[in-house]
């Protein structure tokens, strides 16, 4: 365990924390040592906390996607008992205590998905949070249910960029103030504009999430009202992250942006933070799944930053541990029936894993979809993608059970069907794979499906996706190659109907285009599918032969291109067509445009590609399928055209 200790509002660096953690221990008569406890009463000796006199010391205990773990597992999850028990550990000391989320409490695990996040509040209230910033995962019920949730919670939930799409007008408290022993304590909430595609967009529709510099400003403004109140201390708690996929609506791009904040408590990546500097700002975070609890104690003077792991600690709080595990218990017993065995470990892990490549859960997941979509429309289905951000767990070797289904898929999915063109789904496999090897939610776990990608090759942003913080490629097709559908190269202009689920269908994640497309929802349960397709195809076992390793579906290559674009001044054709001598380049302009009275055509010149002439002459790089439609004769491939190549240019 590593002690942080700063002055708030000096430039100390890390260096010098030696020096501060004893000056706190002077003035503060005590910080937290944590010891094993010897006793025989027990196999699992107690790890408690030995806290000193904290009389007149504020501490705020912070927690992040803790999504389900609330259970007190030792060596695993401190638990929301736990959580409850720390709390009871420092107001003893005496302490006054603040107890705050950053976000994701509600989901993630059947214990509080099968209520919608019910549960969940309920363990927070008797555990005593102070309040809750929500995170996208809040959302995965329906912006509705988390309105109910916020009736039923006994503490405030803020957010100071979530607004209604009409009004623009915030839907939930910007701000709270809490008067406490060292002076006031003004909070403000900020929630990740990844929301409106890493939720349901449906789920959303009638929210915004301002983002970048339109967050920063909300960010700021909310800074000059709490110093306006006369707070002594401005927190952040955001959930927001750091991850570099995230830029720049990540914490640590609001701290550059915005002046005045004295600590950030973050959520969204899982990061473990204990105390970092940025400037005049600390930043901390917590983890996932109850691993650590966030210790921030502030006197007045100095803010000491600390975490506790769940090796360190064990206790909890009794009446709030056996309310949790009667839930639980219920839970287990309800869907403890054993429907599959599985011969292999099915790999359901972030990065490496199903965020950043094909895997065989990957593989499974798929295969089930591609099945339960023929059984439910009769045929006719092509392929299947889903993302891997939907698959939130690993399934050991073994017994498989309803609740297993329902950790792994927990967000309560059914199947849909979408038609598109060949063309459209190298643009949505290109989107999807934009920041690998990278991890991303919208990374593809496919079947009937076969393509490379080349991370080698830059993602080159086109248009930003309405209400989405991500882009389309600039030139799909340069990172992905070799597709194949059904075992048969693409074809461009054939329509092709995929099975996927209906936050796929609906535009979530990076895959905005499908939400524009012809698409059918089967409602049938994405986990009833793959009990079926386990039970029905796979005679209850998943096996090594078929499940062993990944299928090799998807290519991951590293391969640098070196693009030599040169005029071709002369061209000796043979019968192999073998050679074309290119001696030097000639630049040309937009003036190489040359009308007629039958057509609008257009010169190639250097740099291009169909995407940018589309963009160039249309208006929408999307258009570029038009222009490869009327130039077939002469374009073999819409990947490669060359220079002094005339094409025919569509009717704006």
């Amino acid at each position: 365990m590593k002690k942080v200790s700063y002055d708030l509002k000096g430039k100390a660096k890390k260096i010098f924390s030696l020096l501060l953690v004893l000056a706190m221990a002077l003035s503060l008569a005590g910080t937290p040592v944590f010891a094993a406890e010897d006793t025989d009463a027990t196999p699992i000796p107690e790890l408690s906390l030995e806290l000193g006199d904290l009389t007149g010391t504020l501490v705020i205990i912070h927690t992040n996607d803790t999504h389900g773990a609330d259970v007190a597992v030792p060596g695993n999850s401190l638990g929301t008992a736990g959580i409850a028990r720390l709390v009871r550990d420092y107001e003893e000391a005496g302490a006054e205590v603040l107890l705050i989320s950053a976000g994701d409490g509600i989901q993630g695990d059947p214990l509080v998905n099968l209520s919608s996040g019910k549960t969940a509040i309920n363990f927070m209230n008797l555990a005593g949070y102070n309040m809750m910033v929500p995170g996208n995962h809040e959302f995965d019920f329906g912006y509705l249910n988390l309105l109910e949730l916020e009736a039923l919670a006994k503490f405030p939930i803020i957010a100071a960029n979530i607004l209604d799409k009409t009004s623009g007008q915030p839907v939930f408290d910007e701000n709270i103030i809490f008067d406490t022993s060292i002076g006031k304590i003004g909070v403000f909430g900020l929630t990740t504009p990844e929301t409106l595609t890493k939720a349901n967009p449906n789920n959303v529709a009638s929210l915004t999430f301002p983002e970048g510099e339109a967050m920063y400003k909300i960010a700021q403004e909310q800074v000059d009202i709490l110093k306006e109140a006369g707070v002594e201390y401005i927190v952040g708690v955001f959930h927001l992250g750091i991850d570099e996929g995230s830029e720049p609506n990540r914490s640590s791009d609001v701290i550059a942006k915005v002046d005045g904040i004295d600590i950030v408590i973050d959520g969204h990546s899982h990061s473990i933070i204990e105390g970092e500097k940025y400037g005049d700002t600390i930043l901390v975070s917590a983890g996932t799944k109850l691993s650590s609890a966030g210790i921030i104690i502030l006197d007045g003077n100095r803010v000491k930053t600390d975490l506790i792991s769940v090796e360190e600690y064990n206790l909890v709080d009794e009446a709030v541990n056996t309310y949790i595990n009667k839930v639980n218990d219920d839970i287990d017993l309800e869907l403890s029936e054993t429907f599959a065995k599985t011969q292999v470990f099915l790999d359901g892990n972030r990065d490496p894993g199903v965020r950043t490549q094909e895997t065989n859960l990957g593989d499974f997941s798929a295969d089930a979809i591609l099945w339960a979509a023929n059984e439910a429309v009769g045929g006719g289905i092509d392929a299947a993608i889903t993302n891997g951000g939907g698959i939130r767990a690993s399934i050991e070797i073994g017994d498989v059970t309803m609740k297993d289904m329902k950790t792994v898929f927990p967000f309560g999915n059914t199947i849909a069907t979408v038609k598109v063109k060949g063309a459209q789904l190298i643009e949505i496999l290109e989107a999807s794979t934009y920041s690998t090897p990278t991890a991303v939610g919208g990374f593809p776990q496919v079947a009937g499906i076969e393509f490379t990608i080349n991370t080698g090759v830059p993602y080159v942003n086109g248009e930003q996706f309405p209400d989405s913080t991500y882009y389309g490629p600039a030139n799909p097709g340069t990172r992905i190659s070799n597709v194949k559908i059904g075992g048969e190269d693409i074809d461009l202009d054939k329509t092709y109907t995929i099975a996927t689920n209906d936050f796929l269908a609906a535009g979530g994640d990076t895959y905005y285009l499908f939400k524009k497309l012809e698409s059918h929802n089967t409602y049938v349960a994405l986990e009833d599918a793959l009990v079926s397709y386990t039970e029905k195809v796979l005679d209850g076992v998943i096996s090594k032969e078929q499940y062993g390793k990944p299928a090799g579906r998807i290519t991951i290559i590293d391969e640098v291109v070196v693009e030599e674009v040169e005029e071709v001044e002369k061209v000796e054709e043979t019968e192999e067509a073998e050679e074309v001598e290119i001696d030097e380049i000639e630049e040309e302009t937009a003036e190489d445009i040359e009308e007629t009275t039958d057509e609008v055509t257009y010169k190639v010149v250097e740099g291009d590609n169909l995407w940018k002439i589309a963009k160039k002459q249309l208006g929408s790089g999307s258009r570029y399928v038009e222009i490869y439609e009327l130039n077939k004769d002469q374009i073999k491939n819409p990947n490669m055209i060359y220079i002094d190549q005339v094409l025919v240019i569509p009717a704006k």
